[in-house]
């Protein structure tokens, strides 16, 4: 078990995700108390008698007077088990894009419903979102439980629609937990509770501390997308010529052959450099300096790979997009494709299907891809990129879709089609 776990919440408007983070905060006393203190100041401010707990996450302004989530936030926060961090994502369908950002690296991701209104059609986006992205696991938390007088057919009910749908996606049994919940009352938050004596499973943090989580593969092919050329050319350093990055996937000792990408020279690590002297060896997560053997021709956006199972290198993409943008995407836009720290021209070529996730069902050909649909697309780039199946390699899998004109992110890619239900 690691003793990190990366989760990640989303749900709807309204289904108290800021209260249960709240609440989670709270209960396992990781709030300052000059915090504590501003937030039992303006719930009373607000005619409140007990503490409003989603104060403690929704810190804009503009959040506290609309008493919604507009952006993601990352929380932090331990108990004597295990560290988290935690990706608070916006529940506003507009807002979906963020949910995209903030599950991206996610472990574990808790998805929120109302009891009273039960599995939505926001829900649905969401778990399929979540399925998109590769994320593991997941916990449906059953909210506001009591509102319903803690009623278990409900419970049941809802456990049972959202278990078929998530098994729908390809999620396998023993990946999807159901708990019933109240967070603005704590029930089965952090302490069980004896309003749900039906209920005979774990609390939602005794879950996350106890739940097996795949530690980094330190293990998989080494990657290192280059993000800074170091060439000191001072007195004492006239000739060092250093490739400083973060290592994405795997691990790198010197002695080790690697291949330049896309240009697709072999060489060798000769030395792994960082601000506290050198390394014996780095893994994925490290800031490096790589100083190679031969004096290559590298720049901002090559990627150093091991030499055994190297990228593809290829100028025509074949992605799941997740589309973020207001405007359509049509087949024959130009875009820009941001992989790693190289971003190239392209042209969007066939719209292959589009996902609905309230059918769960494709529509093949489609002509447009809409405000967070999502569908397969081809892509043809100006340059030679080297990717990775995003289900085996989900950093160097993965890219965005930029508009040339005005820089916005249009849209989240993946290569390869990662989402189970569209190879069916």
């Amino acid at each position: 078990m690691t003793d990190l776990l990366r989760l990640a919440t989303a749900g709807s408007v309204d289904d108290g995700k800021s209260t249960l983070v709240g609440r989670l905060l709270y209960d396992t006393k990781s709030v300052l108390a000059d915090q504590l203190d501003a937030v039992h100041r303006a719930s009373v401010d607000k005619g409140l008698s007990t503490p409003d707990l989603s104060l403690l996450v929704d810190g804009l302004r503009s959040e506290r007077e609309q008493g919604i989530t507009i952006d993601v936030a990352y929380r932090y926060f331990a108990t004597p088990r295990r560290s988290f961090v935690l990706a608070d994502t916006p529940g506003h369908v507009q807002y979906t894009r963020n949910t995209v950002t903030g599950a991206s690296t996610a472990q574990l991701a808790i998805l929120l419903v109302d009891a009273r209104k039960g599995v939505i059609e926001q829900t649905r986006r969401h778990a399929a979102v979540l399925a998109l992205l590769g994320v593991p696991r997941l916990v449906l938390a059953v909210n506001k439980i009591d509102l319903v007088d803690y009623d278990q057919e409900t419970f049941e009910v809802i456990a049972k629609e959202f278990g078929t749908h998530a098994a729908a996606l390809g999620y396998p049994d023993g990946s999807v937990l159901t708990i019933p919940v109240s967070a603005l009352r704590g029930d089965n938050v952090v302490d069980p509770s004896a309003s749900t004596p039906w209920y005979a499973g774990p609390t939602l943090l005794e879950h996350l501390e106890t739940v097996p989580v795949e530690p980094d593969p330190h293990e998989a092919p080494f990657r290192f997308p280059v993000q800074y050329v170091i060439r000191p050319r001072t007195e004492s350093h006239p000739d060092y010529r250093g490739y400083a990055g973060q290592i994405a996937a795997g691990s790198v000792r010197p002695g080790d052959e690697v291949v330049v990408l896309p240009a697709g020279v072999h060489t060798r690590v000769e030395r792994i450099d960082t601000p506290d002297g050198e390394l014996a060896e780095a893994t994925a997560g490290h800031s490096v300096t790589l100083l190679l053997a031969d004096d290559l021709d590298i720049s901002r956006g090559d990627l150093v790979a091991g030499a055994v199972d190297p990228p593809v290198i290829t100028d025509e993409l074949d992605a799941t997009l997740a589309w973020l943008a207001d405007k359509p995407l049509r087949p024959g836009a130009r875009v820009l494709v941001k992989h790693g720290a190289r971003t190239v021209q392209a042209i969007v070529g066939e719209l292959r299907t589009r996902f609905d996730e309230q059918k769960l069902s494709t529509v093949d050909a489609p002509e447009s891809l809409s405000l967070n649909e999502i569908g397969q697309v081809s892509l043809r780039t100006a340059e030679p990129v080297p990717v990775d199946d995003y289900r085996t390699h989900g950093k160097t899998g993965a890219f965005l879709v930029i508009d040339p004109g005005d820089g916005t992110t249009l849209a989240a890619g993946l290569v390869g089609a990662p989402l189970p239900l569209l190879g069916r």
